[in-house]
Formats: C-alpha cells, structure tokens, sequence
C-alpha cells in the first residue's frame, strides 16, 4: 500500500511519452514530482529541480508504484534536509530583502502608480524601490533586474572579449533552470538574469566562462586554464554559485 503522501493508487506505471506528475508531500509542504521512464535507465534517481520548487525522478522500463513509494521513503529524511534550506513561500513583498550584486536590499512600494524602480540608499540602508499595484512588485523588480544584469554582462562580455580577441554575435537574457549561461557555436552568449543577485565577483565569472567558451567550445583542461586568467577569482567563484545558485531560482517573481 501506498503512503499518504503519494496520491494515486497503486498500478502499473505506464510508459510515459510526458513525465507523469503528482505532488508529493514533504516537510509539510507540497512539492510537485514529475516520473520519467527511461529505457536506458538502470536504476531510479531522484533529482531536486532548482530552487527546490519540484523533483524529478527517473526510473528503468517496469518499475512498480510499490518500489517508486519505497524509493522515496528511504531517500525522505534527505529529501527533507535539502529542501528545508528553501522557503515554502519564496514569493516577494514589500519590506521583504533582495540581493542586488550581492548587496541585500530591502524591497519598498512607495505606493505611487507611475515611477520608475531604482536602486537607492535610504539613512544607510540600501533600498530598492518599486511603483506601480502591489501585485505586479514581483513583475516589476524583475523587469529592473533584467535591466541591471545587461548592464553588467554587456560590460563585461566586452572586457573578456576585447582581452581574448573574439567577438560575441549576439548577448541575451533568459530565465534559464538548468544552467547560468549558455555559448553557441555561432558566438550567440545567452545568461540568466538572475545572476546580477550574485556578487559582483561571481557576475564576472559567469561573464569569463561564457566568452572563454568562444575560443573552447568544451569543459577541458585548457578551457578552465582559459577561463582562469580571464578570471582569476574562479575558484571561489564556482564554490559560491554551488553553495547559493539554487536560492536565486527559488525566488518568485510570480
């Protein structure tokens, strides 16, 4: 029999075309759980999507509901631990904080329907204020994040690339999950935005990571080298977006 907090009956897994979904209850929250059959599979994984807002699992061709629930039963108290460094309502309001290059800031609606979002130290405290209904703060305050986070990597892109002698064809902004930045064979850079939230130190990284991979197309040894004299504060910029990336995704901007 099934645990509560799995909620379908027990049957025979289907082979799914789609994940096939359902929300799975943890740490008195609920967090939605998408199931993956793949052929090549030899045993089932279990993946936390960042930001901690869903899992996804990966299962051989026959698995049964059954070892599904015991999968998850076994693996709940790690379940439990990684995502409690998550809040369960990561959703922005005024008086909440942002980070800003690193810098936290604290969030204020002055309530006007018209002006523009700006970042601003008010008796020592850096604030970011926001206009416009109350319901579109979150809409708002990632509009000007965009803005910030082009500001910084269209500097930066074109410090790295001036250094390295190649030229980016084109730079863009996405909302991206599973990687930080992205660079085509055609010299297209693509980063995401959430990286301006990042310190400063760890924003260039990314910037000499992408640009490097104009030269290097590949993750070996003479792109790290590469990407280390771009960059000489890579190390510890790498252990910082492991340690605190997965925080930047969890936050709504819904």
């Amino acid at each position: 029999m099934l645990p509560s907090f799995l909620r379908k009956p027990t049957r025979a897994l289907k082979k799914p075309t789609t994940p096939e979904s359902r929300d799975l209850q943890v740490a008195g929250r609920v967090v939605p759980l998408a199931i993956r059959e793949n052929l090549r599979a030899t045993r089932i994984t279990l993946r936390i999507e960042p930001g901690g807002r869903a899992l996804k699992m990966t299962i051989p061709k026959g698995v049964r509901e059954a070892d599904v629930a015991d999968f998850i039963n076994r693996h709940r108290g790690w379940l439990e631990t990684k995502l409690s460094k998550y809040s369960g309502d990561a959703k922005l309001r005024a008086g909440s904080t942002i980070a800003l290059r690193g810098v936290p800031h604290r969030i204020h609606h002055t309530g006007q329907l018209r002006g523009i979002t700006e970042a601003v130290v008010v008796d020592g405290e850096p604030v970011i204020r926001v206009s416009g209904h109350e319901e579109h703060l979150g809409r708002r305050l990632s509009t000007f994040l965009k803005k910030e986070a082009r500001l910084d990597l269209d500097r930066l892109v074109a410090i790295h690339t001036g250094r390295l002698g190649k030229r980016a064809k084109s730079l863009t902004m996405k909302d991206t999950r599973s990687r930080w930045g992205s660079c085509s064979w055609e010299g297209n850079l693509s980063f995401s935005w959430r990286i301006v939230m990042a310190p400063s130190e760890v924003i260039d990284y990314l910037a000499a990571h992408e640009v490097a991979h104009l030269k290097e197309m590949n993750h070996g040894p003479q792109f790290w080298a590469l990407c280390k004299t771009l960059c000489p504060h890579m190390d510890e910029a790498k252990a910082w977006l492991k340690r605190h990336g997965s925080e930047l995704h969890a936050i709504d901007f819904d």
